[in-house]
């Protein structure tokens, strides 16, 4: 029988992949959004960095609510949220418009991973949790590669419009399955067995604390430290959710059609790296320990993804610029699983919140890159400069999370402490 935890990593992968197909829609069809609407590529950095602005404006409090009250109810009301200005993207005609909504579906779908991680906490034995996060971070690279494939050839023949009311439509019907079966506790969920129970242990909602814990975490070094390490891996990041895409089309001389097609690389290869970092992370962490393992996952693959993105802004052959810049997220993305359970550790059972503030320094980070790079193209119409100044922001992520101690993080009532032993020392 399959058990009811793998359900829930099942349907947290689902909304993954929508929640990417969502938010990359508006850059895989940039191009023809910015033709249409005749925006400049200053405005086109604002129109997107309006999401990444609201989207780390709520991560923090959508965390922190969802380990409160249930992440059911907050997950629920995120993806209904998202839909809705998903819809109404499709029907903006001004820079304005176009801006005030993307804002606003930034303040809605913010805190969905945060809140993930909160369920994974609660759902899964500790030596899981890296490979369920893995296993929705590799989601979320699926619906990254299936922007371009599928929602570039949509917009050719229904128009780009049409996408984003397709999109929504998707969205609504997520949040109304995971409302219908989820359970914050495993032991609520109909019909699962006392073994899984057993295996999972007992890991209940935060009874009370919640404004205090959240003031004890922001006295952790340890979480600042992961803050700005998460901030300069952000610039990383967003470079290619926003503007890849673009870059592909004005620097790398890509046709729309081509770049429909090869965009979706990275996020494939981002596919398996998620999934074999969790793996990775989760055994390294028997041998070595989790404060050793995750320090070796997140520093080491930033140091090489960092280089491949230099180089990347080097490159002038097709067929180079798409294996580096498929390389480089891919390699980026293998430490992804270690940074998050990294966080999940330091917050415990408020974990939520944790990683909120964590995903909150990423926003900042894209929001720094998206504009900046914007502003350098209209300056000097130089694409591969702000590439360099992104592969530097790596590298210091990198040097960064070298020093991060996860195991020194808030204790967890009633369950397995940040310190415990049971991944760290391969119990």
């Amino acid at each position: 029988m399959l058990r009811k935890r793998y359900a829930v990593v099942a349907l947290l992968s689902v909304v993954s992949v929508i929640t990417f197909l969502d938010r990359m829609a508006i850059s895989v069809l940039g191009p023809r959004i910015q033709h249409d609407l005749g925006l400049s590529p200053e405005q086109w950095g604002w129109v997107l960095s309006a999401y990444v602005i609201a989207y780390g404006l709520f991560e923090i409090p959508s965390g922190a609510l969802g380990d409160r009250h249930g992440q059911r109810r907050e997950l629920s009301r995120i993806a209904a949220w998202w839909s809705g200005f998903t819809a109404l993207t499709g029907t903006c005609t001004r820079f304005v418009p176009l801006a005030i909504v993307r804002f606003c579906f930034g303040l809605g779908s913010a805190g969905a991973y945060p809140n993930a991680s909160g369920v994974l906490w609660r759902w899964l034995p500790a030596r899981e949790r890296a490979r369920g996060q893995g296993a929705v971070w590799a989601a979320s690279r699926l619906g990254g590669a299936l922007a371009p494939l599928l929602l570039v050839p949509l917009a050719i023949h229904f128009g780009w419009r049409s996408v984003f009311w397709v999109l929504a439509v998707i969205g609504a019907a997520w949040a109304v399955a995971w409302w219908a079966w989820f359970h914050d506790q495993p032991t609520d969920q109909p019909g699962i067995r006392p073994e899984e129970l057993a295996e999972i242990g007992t890991r209940g909602l935060p009874a009370h604390g919640g404004e205090g814990a959240l003031r004890r975490l922001l006295r952790l070094r340890q979480l600042w430290l992961i803050v700005l390490a998460y901030g300069c891996y952000g610039c990383g990041s967003w470079f290619y959710f926003n503007w890849f895409p673009t870059w592909m089309v004005h620097a790398g001389h890509f046709s729309l059609r081509q770049m429909g097609v090869y965009a979706a690389f990275p996020f494939l290869l981002g596919i398996g790296s998620n999934l074999v970092g969790g793996v990775i992370c989760d055994r390294l962490g028997l041998h070595i320990g989790l404060r050793n393992a995750t320090r070796v996952m997140t520093a080491g693959c930033l140091t090489v993804g960092a280089a491949l993105l230099f180089a990347m802004s080097m490159a002038t052959g097709r067929i180079a610029v798409v294996v580096l810049a498929s390389a480089g997220f891919a390699t980026m993305d293998l430490m992804l699983p270690a940074a998050w359970t990294m966080c999940m550790s330091i917050g415990g059972s408020h974990g939520g919140a944790a990683t909120g503030v964590m995903n909150t320094a990423g926003q900042v980070g894209g929001v720094m890159c998206t504009l900046a790079f914007g502003y350098i193209v209209g300056t000097t119409g130089n694409y591969e400069l702000p590439v360099r100044a992104v592969a530097l922001m790596v590298l210091i992520a990198a040097l960064v999370f070298s020093i991060v101690d996860c195991t020194a993080g808030l204790p967890s009532p009633n369950c397995e402490s940040a310190t415990a032993p049971s991944l760290g020392d391969g119990v």
